[in-house]
């Protein structure tokens, strides 16, 4: 039993600063004590274990509450944290239902406020074990999304679609890869056992290390959300243009503008995830000027010939890779980050020279961070008019292309493959 204890600490602890912070997931792992002591194996299951927790959370809630006395918010922290992580594992793992149940309640003695909570704990998980797949079957995928989440891409996608997208992000994502030298693109994609989306990205079913994958230490690829693979695509960049990538960080969009031979000057005011954009740059061969600073105050030494904005978001569309995205944010997260959206939109602007073309994206499933961020902008800079995206820019997207000529891409899309992260994109010209 020992042996399983550890990873499972590790989930609880991570799950409970999860929300008490608002932190990602990764960090909060990274963090948590004992983590980086365990074996590879034991990391890789507490990562599992706190994945499938928050991307079950809605349906694991539900059936928890049926057995609960009082609302499972009105726990302790660190009980509810067992609770959750314990009846994910029987209700959504394959682990033996006496390991999870006695672990579980073994961990109850890590503070005196849950150890004497060892007898409600037990009686909870041997009941979710026995009688939880029944419950768990009356739920629906979309339980899993926060009322506020749940409530605006009902309203802005409607319900079939809020129910599509629900169900892709219920499957663990796949691996995605943008290869740099798209000539090389069906060698790599035999080497890594991939097949070829439509736009030209590898999707690889098993993940793994990806550190061991063939092509990864020689920097034939780097891992890129198909999604997340488009913005850079739409901005027409040649050999030798000089581009701005504000908010580039960790830099996927930044080596794919690199590889097409352009000038690229990469922004952002982080400067842990920029170390990140540097390694790939390193391991790649691929140049780019770096620049540690607020985009907002980012002024280039001329005016580029194309900027691409991946403006900071509620990234409520990478659910499906960080399940964790929409319990960490709150409504009021919506209009902090769409009003700063627009002032770095405004500034990104303003480095343009006239006649180049801006990309303005956002990894975010929020209207209020796409199409009303586009049509605000449009408002406020009377210097860029739309330009229109093109269905053959888009292979197998056309459905994505809005009646304006913007790009909202959502799970759903290739739903068949694996879909995709939500992502908005809209295209500018700087007028004369």
């Amino acid at each position: 039993m020992k042996d399983g204890l550890p990873p499972r600490r590790c989930a609880a602890l991570a799950y409970a600063t999860i929300l008490r912070d608002r932190r990602a997931l990764e960090p909060a792992l990274e963090h948590t004590p004992g983590y980086r002591k365990m074996s590879d194996r034991d990391r890789a299951f507490a990562r599992a274990i706190l994945a499938t927790t928050f991307r079950r959370l809605g349906q694991t809630r539900k059936v928890l509450d049926h057995f609960l006395a009082k609302p499972l918010e009105e726990t302790t922290e660190y009980a509810a944290a067992l609770l959750v992580t314990g009846a994910t594992q029987l209700l959504w793992m394959d682990g033996p239902p006496h390991a999870v149940v006695s672990t579980t309640v073994a961990l109850c003695q890590d503070t005196t406020e849950t150890y004497g909570l060892k007898g409600v704990v037990n009686a909870v998980l041997r009941k979710v074990s026995t009688e939880g797949a029944d419950l768990a079957a009356r739920t629906a995928p979309r339980d899993n999304l926060p009322d506020w989440v749940s409530r605006s891409w009902r309203k802005a996608y409607g319900p079939g679609a809020l129910s599509r997208i629900t169900n892709v992000q219920m499957q663990p994502p796949p691996l995605d890869i943008t290869v740099k030298d798209p000539v090389e693109r069906e060698r790599w994609a035999e080497a890594l056992g991939a097949e070829i989306l439509p736009n030209g990205t590898l999707r690889r079913r098993e993940i793994g290390d990806i550190t061991q994958l063939p092509g990864f230490r020689e920097g034939a690829w780097w891992a890129q959300d198909a999604a997340a693979a488009i913005p850079a695509t739409l901005l027409g960049v040649k050999a030798g243009d000089h581009v701005a990538d504000l908010c580039a960080a960790p830099g996927g969009k930044t080596l794919q503008l690199a590889a097409l031979g352009a000038r690229v000057t990469a922004v952002d005011d982080n400067e842990g995830r920029l170390k990140r954009l540097r390694d790939n740059l390193s391991r790649t061969g691929l140049r780019a000027a770096v620049a540690v600073e607020d985009v907002r105050r980012f002024r280039p030494k001329g005016p580029a010939d194309a900027v691409l904005l991946d403006a900071p978001c509620t990234a409520t569309g990478t659910m499906r890779r960080h399940p964790e995205a929409g319990w960490i944010k709150k409504p009021g997260d919506v209009q902090r980050m769409s009003k700063l959206q627009l002032e770095m939109a405004g500034a990104a602007a303003r480095m343009l020279r006239p006649g180049g073309w801006m990309v303005i994206c956002t990894c975010s499933l929020q209207p209020e961070e796409g199409e009303q961020l586009a049509a605000r902008l449009l408002e406020t800079r009377k210097d860029l008019k739309p330009v229109a995206i093109q269905d053959g820019e888009v292979p197998g997207l056309a459905e994505a292309i809005t009646p304006e000529g913007w790009l909202r891409l959502t799970p759903a899309l290739w739903a068949d493959r694996g879909g995709m992260d939500g992502f908005f994109a809209a295209r500018f010209e700087k007028s004369s």
